[in-house]
This record gives C-alpha cells, structure tokens and sequence, in this order.
C-alpha cells in the first residue's frame, strides 16, 4: 500500500485584509525559521499588519507592534473580551443590513463615523466594505478608500466567516503573554534580546501608499542595518522579483543573508492583469534557518 500524501497544515485566517498579507506564504515561512522558544524569548514584530504569521506561529510571549493604531486597537480589544465573536455576528447583520438598504450612502456615513471615533467595530466594517480590500489613510490620518460597489457584500455566510476569524484570534491568545503595541519599529526592535526571534514584514518598497505612514528606499535601508545588528535572530519579508523587474534593494543590503525564494501569487489589485505572479524572499540571519537547497 502507498503511504498517505502528508497532510498540509491548516492555517489560520485572521478578521483584517491588509495589502501584502502572508497567509498563502505562512507555511513556507514558518518551515523555513529556526528558533528554540525558551522561557524568557520573545517572538517580536514591529511591522503587524493582519497578524497573520504571529497567529499561526503562536509563540508563548510576543511582542506584536504597527504604527497602525487601528490594527493595534482592534486586536487589543479583542485581548480585552470588548469584542467577540457573537458581538461582532450581531454588529456586521445590523450594519450589513443597513448598507444594503442605503448602499455607498450608508458606507460614507460609517466612514465618517470611524473617523470621528475609531471605533474598533467600524474599522472590521470599513475593512470588508471598502474597496479592494485596501487600507489606506489620508496625511490627516484618516481613512480615506471608497466603496466596493457591493450593497449585499455582508451575506450571512459572509457575516459568519468574520464572526469565526474573530473567535479564531480570540482563542489563539487565549493564555498568551501577547503585547500589542501601537509603536515605531525602531522603538519596537530596541527591545530585542537574544533569545528573542523578530520577524518583520515591511511595506514593499514603491507600492506602499498611505498604509498609516510612508515607507521609501531611506527607511528600507535604515531597517537593513539596523536589523543585522540584532542580538538575536531574525527574518524579513520582501518581494524579490516579477516578471517585470528584480527588487535590487536585496542585492545591495541583504545578500549576506540566506535567501530562500518562493513564487506565488499576487491578489491585492485593481484588475486581473495586476494580479501576476511574485517570487518572494524570506531572508535570514544565518544559523536561524533550515539549510538551502
């Protein structure tokens, strides 16, 4: 008899899309970080986003940080017990039900709403009806992205698969030492200490627009040598090549690293032709991962 195909693991997806989210990537990530948790390390990351990769990683202690205050207030709130999963089920019927009534009008009204209160609820909200699934803020720091043009977005299957995200994350920090921290990278990378791990997902270099703050060539090379001074070990994210060009930022500041690759495909866009395929890097300090092929 042939032995059995092993079993992919199932990953987990979190309540906030975000631009660049890894959740297609988390299993090549995590197979390829080597790091003995001891009682005193701490898994850190400076750049959360949808928190994809802490999630799944689920390290005892972490120290999960974003200059986005949203993001941080959203999950924090769910740490808190302010939101749950049957909160959230009751919130998006009602607030779905309402757009599907009055359409853009309602969106922009709730839009205006978060603005005034970044209430945690309104931001889950404005994330599933906005368009494109973006997330981008103006220099005021407000939340500026349209409408989807979908009045029915919010179904009740829709409504559910949200609602169960939500209680996915609440149980996976269920009887975690998880800090979130609204907080510069700089600020958040000051903190590691040996026996730490850091991962960081920074905003890719020339697509990252209004997120929360800008992020150019100058910030990308400061986090490269800050970064390579680490203490402990760690590992970034970056796109690495299209079938349009190479990201020549790796070759300048990285290439002593180990470099593994890995293609997928790319889904935040406006059209399908924007959609192509990308070869990401998972980048790490030497000693810190599994040999290259």
């Amino acid at each position: 008899m042939p032995s059995a195909l092993p079993q992919r693991p199932h990953i987990g997806v979190p309540p906030i899309k975000c631009q660049g989210i890894k959740t297609k990537l988390v299993p090549f990530i995590l197979s390829q970080i080597v790091w003995q948790q001891t009682s005193d390390a701490t898994w850190i990351e400076p750049f959360l986003g949808s928190g994809v990769v802490a999630f799944n990683r689920m390290p005892h202690r972490a120290v999960l940080a974003d200059a986005n205050p949203h993001i941080i207030g959203f999950y924090q709130a769910i740490q808190q017990g302010k939101i749950d999963r049957a909160e959230v089920q009751k919130f998006l019927a009602e607030e779905g039900e309402t757009l599907r009534q009055q359409g853009a009008e309602y969106y922009y009204t709730l839009r205006d709403r978060f603005n005034q209160t970044a209430s945690p609820l309104d931001f889950l909200f404005l994330n599933r009806a906005c368009f494109n699934g973006l997330m981008r803020f103006n220099s005021k720091g407000k939340f500026n992205v349209p409408f989807c043009h979908k009045p029915q977005r919010f179904s009740q299957s829709y409504i559910t698969k949200i609602s169960n995200q939500v209680g996915w994350v609440a149980q996976r920090m269920t009887g975690k030492d998880w800090k979130f921290r609204v907080a510069d990278w700089q600020e958040t990378l000051q903190q590691a200490k040996p026996n730490d791990y850091v991962y960081l997902d920074p905003p890719y270099i020339g697509r990252h627009a209004d997120y929360h703050n800008r992020w150019n060539l100058e910030d990308a090379e400061k986090l490269a040598a800050i970064a390579q001074q680490l203490p402990c070990g760690f590992a970034v994210s970056m796109w690495l090549e299209n079938r349009h060009r190479q990201n020549e930022h790796i070759q300048q500041c990285w290439s002593n690293l180990d470099i593994h690759p890995h293609q997928h495909f790319y889904h935040v866009g406006s059209h399908e032709k924007l959609r192509s395929a990308m070869t990401e890097a998972l980048i790490i300090k030497p000693g810190y991962s599994h040999a290259l092929e």
